[in-house]
């Protein structure tokens, strides 16, 4: 009797063990299911080299060729005023008339001034006037004959050069102040000021053929050309200005206009990728990509981006030719887990 309650028992522990065994490799299977199960799922594509036409954009405002502030002198009152805003003038136009009732007071002296040193030359050269009265005359003469030369220029305003006028800022009648009487620009051509990125300025040159949109003027483009390259850095911006000069015959460019200036400089064989692979590192500059390997894993590496064009991005270094990177499904990846390879690109 007391046999068969002992082998009983070693019954009912055996098959005990068996379930407990059983229940563990079931869990133990379902785990390495689910592991496998949760691997993240992702998109991939092969990427590959091309030639990549090198381009910049900067944008400024354009600027009159020439800029000239008529003004006078000294502070004067304003006789007549002989141009408008929008006028044309050519250069040596006369655009103002100031007070000119000091100029009769300087010509009368200048005369008097020039008949004093006249007889006192004669004098002098038949020994009748000593050197130092000769010399005074001369001085005070001299003197004179600025002052007036001066009050005519500042009584009969005149524009240095041709262009338009852009601003007036008095009327007839008005003193003159530190303002100026009339703002003109030559705009046959006009200028563009852009700071260009000190990493491209072994790439520009002076004469070099540029093209030039404006906001104003959509269905327009215009060639310029580089004129001046200033020869140093900023160093707390890291650019360099670049003068544009667009010819502008037909003056369909106005001064103050919103211009975009496209630079061209050659070509260059880089990766292109998917604009949807490239991840931004939060809290830098800097620019990722998850790279597949061929174990399955995914690398997450830092790359150099140059042009963007349209929904994809030039590489300039980080990726070769030939190298499988996932575009979609990286939101949860980290380096070097394994992944499940869903729609290969």
């Amino acid at each position: 009797m007391k046999m068969n309650v002992i082998i009983e028992t070693l019954l009912i522990g055996g098959v005990c063990m068996a379930s407990v065994a059983c229940g563990s490799k079931q869990k133990s299977d379902a785990a390495e299911e689910q592991k496998v199960a949760a691997k993240p799922k992702v998109t991939t594509e092969v990427v590959h080299a091309r030639d990549v036409d090198q381009e910049s954009i900067f944008t400024g405002n354009v600027e009159g060729y020439a800029v000239n502030n008529i003004t006078p002198q000294s502070s004067r009152r304003i006789s007549r005023l002989l141009v408008d805003v929008g006028d044309h003038v050519s250069a040596g136009q006369q655009v103002a008339e100031m007070d000119n009732s000091s100029l009769a007071q300087a010509k009368a002296q200048y005369e008097n001034n020039k008949a004093a040193f006249e007889r006192a030359d004669e004098l002098y050269r038949f020994g009748g006037e000593s050197k130092a009265n000769w010399e005074a005359a001369q001085t005070t003469y001299e003197v004179s004959k600025a002052n007036y030369e001066n009050m005519v220029e500042n009584t009969t305003l005149r524009s240095p050069i041709s262009g338009v006028v852009t601003a007036r800022n008095y009327d007839n009648g008005d003193m003159a102040g530190a303002s100026p009487i009339f703002v003109i620009q030559q705009i046959r051509p006009v200028k563009i000021m852009v700071n260009v990125s000190e990493t491209l300025y072994p790439y520009v040159k002076k004469g070099m053929a540029v093209s030039v949109t404006f906001d104003a003027m959509s269905d327009r483009s215009f060639e310029g050309k580089v004129s001046r390259i200033t020869p140093s850095v900023d160093a707390a911006t890291r650019t360099f200005p670049v003068e544009i000069v667009v010819s502008n015959n037909d003056e369909a460019i106005k001064p103050g206009m919103y211009a975009r200036v496209t630079m061209h400089y050659g070509a260059r064989n880089n990766v292109v990728v998917s604009d949807r692979s490239v991840i931004k590192q939060i809290g830098s500059g800097d620019r990722y990509v998850y790279v597949y390997k061929t174990d399955g894993t995914v690398e997450f590496r830092r790359v150099e981006l140059g042009r963007r064009m349209g929904d994809t991005y030039e590489i300039v270094s980080g990726l070769s030719d030939g190298e499988e990177i996932v575009v979609t499904g990286h939101s949860a990846l980290n380096s070097g887990m394994s992944v499940e390879r869903v729609n290969k690109q």
